[in-house]
């Protein structure tokens, strides 16, 4: 059987294209994967499209499925939701998540895809992988019931983390972010939102996805004494500067980062797939397809990407369509 796919690559920093793709034959115990959605981050899927990956970061940062190399040319992403054509019994016909890049149909092992349940739609199940992050963070956070807590940038990952503490018994949760129109999400997603000069301090947790140097500043400031803040903001080639002078050590005051490519240490016990499935689970809730707050077909992401890159095109989680057999869309 003769099957195709087409590809999103980024060709040089700032530029992307299509490309034509030959799939190769499915060898037993792999899947062919027809995609639904994918879905772009503006954290760093962005960084990545402009060519700011650090080159010590260089491999590290390659997502899974990643073909070429970094800044370009590169086919990257990792928020892929598809319907299994081929592959294992128990699969076909399935939709499941995927890290894999923007490409109408793929081959991947049947182990590298999580079906996703009955209970969440598949144009959601795009959030998958940030909500993966999110359940991370809160690993690493260990927030207890009563916390007082700071979420500062409301962007796809830091609403989401939001999104999971609102749920939390008796916590007071509070999504910072210098936009205003952010409080209409954080009402979404049932929590407080307040601009960085109004926001409530004397928090026992901070975290800070705002990939600011200010917002990492005023992070530390909302904290009470011995508070933490956790850092999920990732910068690429940027340097911060943080005033650790001030009352930053009679505070006792810490700075903790967490990373979604290790499992967290707190619970060690779970595997990546245990993660992933928990995340899945999650998105039953309604409340998160607020963080989906735009969508184009995929041929449009030769010019959709650079306005997301640029922040022309506002976006948490800007959602890729693709075309079904028929030809309209999914």
């Amino acid at each position: 059987m003769n099957r195709s796919g087409r590809a999103f690559w980024i060709d040089a920093p700032g530029r992307g294209g299509i490309r034509d793709v030959a799939l190769p034959e499915p060898a037993e115990g792999e899947v062919v994967v027809r995609a639904l959605y994918s879905g772009v981050s503006r954290g760093t899927e962005t960084l990545v499209f402009r060519g700011q990956v650090p080159e010590s970061q260089h491999a590290v940062m390659r997502a899974p499925f990643q073909e070429g190399d970094f800044p370009a040319p590169v086919k990257y992403g990792y928020l892929n939701v598809g319907v299994v054509e081929e592959g294992p019994a128990r699969l076909v016909g399935r939709t499941v998540f995927c890290l894999y890049p923007h490409q109408t149909r793929y081959v991947v092992p049947a182990t590298a895809v999580t079906v996703v349940p009955d209970s969440v739609p598949a144009g959601r199940a795009v959030l998958a992988g940030t909500v993966e992050t999110a359940v991370n963070a809160l690993w690493d956070a260990k927030p207890l019931v009563g916390d007082r807590i700071a979420v500062v940038g409301g962007g796809m990952v830091g609403c989401s983390v939001a999104a999971l503490l609102a749920s939390f018994p008796g916590v007071r949760v509070q999504l910072v972010d210098a936009d205003p129109a952010r409080a209409k999400t954080a009402e979404a997603l049932g929590v407080g939102f307040a601009l960085p000069e109004d926001a409530l301090g004397g928090c026992d947790l901070v975290v800070h996805a705002s990939a600011t140097e200010q917002g990492l500043t005023r992070s530390l400031e909302l904290l009470r004494a011995e508070g933490t803040v956790l850092e999920l903001s990732w910068y690429g080639d940027r340097r911060v500067a943080l005033p650790l002078g001030e009352a930053f050590h009679s505070r006792r005051l810490v700075i903790r980062s967490s990373q979604v490519g290790t499992v967290s240490p707190a619970r060690a016990d779970r595997s990546y797939a245990d993660r992933l499935a928990l995340a899945l689970d999650l998105l039953a809730d309604p409340a998160l397809d607020a963080l989906v707050t735009g969508e184009s077909a995929f041929e449009e992401l030769p010019e959709v990407m650079p306005g997301l890159a640029s922040g022309e095109i506002p976006a948490l989680c800007h959602r890729v369509r693709y075309a079904s057999e028929s030809g309209k869309s999914a």
